[in-house]
């Protein structure tokens, strides 16, 4: 049995780490690895190491971080499974042409349940986010983060105000915190308001949202009535605020505006927005994705990859998170695909779709 790592266009992070590698052995499971598929975190000279053909063409299992193109999977021989993250909710993932002995399973169709908590990458990866977005926004604020008092005054606490309240944003409300910023936090999901105030934030809170507890830990849409009011309660605390974080995201639709042009404008001035969820339109109306806006004195960050930010650490996350997704795939060492796998059964796109 062999399992195959190959690289991906955009995407450095290394989904393999020695450690790993070593398990797969003890389990009688060869690693092959693309050449250079480590390089970017030190992960150099490895044995397992091989051309990208030599991985397509004997590895029983394919892992790539992403595939941008589809026709390397069409030109697959023999019984194989693939694994990547295939966005099959945005319309992204077209089964044309794929052999039919081919299985394909995608990492972002996981459910968030705490069954499948040690695999999933997106929780990772937006819990690392979460982190880096606060201190890119501590470094580029023209204030301070937490109260100083000095000989020539005392310079107050910097107000941050984090938009939705999951894994990225509820790391960014701790960030902020343990930086001694002030953070008020906001969610359309009443359930998180516990979390939020755990951590010390006040949560701005409408009342009226829909009831979300079968929504898998995402949002879902809301009435005309609530969004009215919402904004307004958004309007008030972007106002006085001196970093908005952005992580509210709507799956496979495009992320809500939650931040306009106007409140912005009712900003001070230095202050800064991170938004996260750019790469599907962004939270504020203004954002643009991987690129930094200057409106009226307001610096806005779009990057809704923050996590390639810290690559060694996020290479780390990555390879424990696929180590523990594939092993699901094994019983008493050979490969099965249980029906009554919850986990495997969700995720797997090809032949279901």
């Amino acid at each position: 049995m062999k399992i195959g790592f190959i690289k991906s266009v955009g995407d450095d992070r290394c989904p393999i780490s020695q450690k790993n590698i070593d398990k797969w052995k003890k389990q009688n499971i060869d690693v092959l690895m693309e050449d250079g598929i480590g390089s970017g975190i030190g992960l150099t000279q490895i044995e397992e190491e091989c051309s990208r053909e030599t991985v397509l063409s004997e590895a029983d299992i394919i892992y790539a971080n992403n595939f941008n193109d589809l026709s390397e999977l069409k030109s697959l021989n023999g019984s194989k499974i693939v694994v990547s993250f295939f966005e099959p909710y945005n319309g992204k993932f077209n089964p044309e042409g794929l052999p039919a002995n081919v299985k394909i399973f995608s990492m972002d169709m996981i459910p968030r349940t705490t069954l499948a908590q040690s695999m999933d990458v997106l929780s990772s990866m937006a819990s690392l986010a979460g982190y880096q977005a606060v201190i890119t926004a501590a470094v580029q604020s023209e204030r301070y983060f937490p109260m100083m008092m000095t000989a020539a005054g005392t310079i107050k606490p910097a107000q941050t105000l984090v938009i939705g309240a999951g894994v990225a944003g509820l790391q960014a409300i701790a960030t902020a915190k343990r930086l001694g910023s002030r953070v008020e936090a906001f969610d359309v999901r009443a359930a998180v308001k516990q979390e939020v105030e755990s951590l010390g934030a006040k949560f701005v809170e409408v009342e009226g949202s829909k009831d979300d507890s079968a929504a898998g830990g995402y949002a879902v849409q809301q009435s005309e009535d609530y969004l009215m009011r919402q904004k307004q309660e958004i309007a008030k605390s972007a106002a006085k605020s001196d970093v908005i974080i952005c992580t509210a995201q709507l799956r496979g639709k495009k992320a809500p505006i939650l931040i306009t042009k106007e409140m912005v404008e009712a900003m001070k001035f230095g202050s800064i927005i991170v938004d996260m969820a750019s790469s599907t339109g962004g939270n504020c109306e203004l954002s643009k994705d991987n690129e930094e806006v200057f409106h009226h004195g307001v610096k806005i960050i779009g990057n809704s990859s923050l996590f390639l930010e810290k690559i060694i650490d996020a290479s780390e996350l990555l390879s424990n998170n696929v180590y523990n997704y594939l092993s699901t795939m094994f019983y008493n060492g050979e490969l099965v695909i249980p029906e009554n796998d919850e986990i495997l059964q969700a995720s797997m796109i090809y032949p279901k779709y």
